[in-house]
């Protein structure tokens, strides 16, 4: 004890002691062994100051300010130089307005430039890349405004030439995020031969214009890394959901996305292992720069937890190559040039496995369950679009009128 009692009192064991607090107070304040080595390790990730950003239609103005004059008879063939990398109009962090959006039609005078069908494209200088964006869409129509009054002006700054695909799913129906983007990607590359598709939700914003709205030319890229909603982090390793993009080789590769999952969950997971099992990785932009506001707002009726998501994605090794764009069966309802967007209604049939509906309480006045409408339409005929002889799989409709139903219960704590 004395020769103990020694030790502690020499000035270097004390040092020593006094290091190893600190060190191991340190290292759980940055968040273990990675957060440290970050520290320690100098980070070539780029800085930005979000709490002073720019509002989103900062240097719109010298768009007009850059545009050539009216080419006489000698210059109507002139060419013009090609866009600069990184585009001088980039002011990096954005506002971000979420509330109150304006009508379509103010929305369109701050957008002057951007063409029927939602297009747009550099008048002073030709485009680098040839961007898509394709948003799965049913009854979001403020949070369908609010995107397009920040997307227009966060892309003309980007100097890219791009269009805005909402492909509407008609009907009442389980929602089918996968599928409907498959139907815009087969609906935009019909219409012209884009180098990119962009995957976007519509009540996802992105807060930093360096956030370039392309592809990489080897590898999926998911974009929207930092979302406020999981604290600007990404929340596991594969999640792929919110915002991504593919190049038509790598849609192709991968066989699209899957068909078969009706309802909230599980789609963007099956899409991440796609990638994966078609020999590609995903790739993503710094966390400094994919920051993105999600819109508020409750669960979507007609939206509701797929119960099924984990078994589906259980078969995905199994499946992939059979479910998806070579399966993908639609009827292409309207196709119309909006000044902001061009929409696409189309019907992508019905959900084989409907939800369950809740059971009510009992009342003095029983009142009779309506049975549900099943619309079924045949495939042969004109505006259903089909890659193989395959056809949709319409399951009957079973009707429970007992007085009390089973509720089944997903308990899962949501990711998206």
């Amino acid at each position: 004890m004395v020769c103990c009692g020694r030790a502690l009192d020499s000035p270097c064991t004390l040092a020593l002691l006094v290091g190893f607090q600190f060190a191991f107070v340190l290292y759980f304040s940055l968040g273990g062994f990675r957060g440290l080595v970050s520290v320690l390790v100098h980070s070539s990730e780029p800085e930005f100051d979000y709490s002073r950003p720019h509002d989103v239609y900062t240097n719109l103005s010298q768009l007009s300010a850059l545009l050539p004059p009216q080419p006489g008879p000698t210059g109507a063939n002139q060419q013009l130089r090609d866009c600069l990398l990184p585009s001088p109009l980039l002011v990096g962090p954005v506002s971000v307005r979420l509330s109150s959006p304006p009508s379509l039609e103010e929305i369109k005078e701050k957008n002057p430039l951007v063409m029927l069908g939602g297009r747009y494209r550099p008048l002073d200088c030709e485009p680098r890349h040839h961007t898509a964006i394709v948003v799965p869409y049913r009854n979001r129509q403020s949070h369908l405004r609010t995107l397009l009054y920040h997307l227009h002006p966060f892309l003309q700054r980007q100097q890219i030439h791009y269009s805005i695909y909402i492909v509407h799913q008609s009907g009442n129906s389980t929602f089918n995020r996968a599928k409907l983007l498959n139907v815009g990607v087969r609906e935009a590359l019909k219409e012209e031969d884009w180098s990119c598709i962009f995957l976007h939700d519509v009540d996802l914003l992105p807060e930093n214009d360096h956030n370039t709205y392309t592809c990489h030319p080897q590898y999926p890229t998911h974009l929207s890394v930092a979302m406020d909603k999981f604290r600007y982090r990404l929340p596991y390793p594969q999640y792929f959901g919110g915002v991504s993009a593919v190049t038509p080789d790598q849609y192709l590769k991968m066989n699209g996305f899957p068909n078969q999952y009706w309802g909230w969950g599980g789609e963007d997971d099956d899409i991440a292992t796609r990638v994966r099992l078609s020999g590609m990785k995903i790739v993503r932009p710094p966390v400094a720069i994919g920051h993105y506001k999600m819109i508020k707002h409750k669960g979507d009726q007609g939206n509701e937890q797929n119960p099924r998501r984990f078994d589906l994605l259980k078969r995905t090794r199994l499946n992939w190559r059979s479910d998806g764009l070579n399966s993908l069966t639609y009827e292409l309802l309207s196709k119309e040039l909006e000044p902001l967007y061009t929409n696409l209604s189309v019907n992508i049939g019905e959900d084989p496995h409907p939800p369950k509906k809740k059971s009510e309480p009992p009342r003095n006045v029983s009142r009779p369950t309506a049975k549900p409408i099943v619309r079924s339409k045949e495939l042969g005929k004109l505006g259903v679009f089909s890659t193989q002889a395959t056809k949709l799989e319409h399951a009957e409709l079973k009707v429970a009128n007992k007085s009390s139903g089973v509720v089944q219960k997903v308990v899962k704590q949501e990711v998206g």
